[in-house]
């Protein structure tokens, strides 16, 4: 590389944006098709659907958290609950 190129990539600004659309474009999808499949293999092949729901159950919770994380809400959302226990 030459002084010309380090200079201009040394002005650049850098940010994360590329990077947390790749996560959220392919690392959670795939990692919810991990766990759909983790639950029907080790629930529904044993008939015990009451199980799978439960677990299901948690991955909603999980799931919620996430989207809550990445829409940057968790601020309202957790000012909103601490106005219930606020006058």
């Amino acid at each position: 590389m030459t002084t010309m190129t380090l200079a201009t990539l040394a002005q650049a600004e850098l940010d994360t944006d590329n990077v947390q659309g790749w996560i959220l474009d392919n690392i959670i999808p795939l990692v919810l098709l991990a766990v759909a499949l983790l639950l029907l293999w080790l629930g529904g092949g044993k008939g015990d659907n009451a199980g799978v729901m439960r677990r299901l159950a948690g991955v909603v919770i999980a799931l919620a958290i996430v989207g809550l994380a990445v829409s940057g809400l968790g601020v309202d959302v957790g000012q909103w609950l601490a106005s219930l226990f606020t006058s």
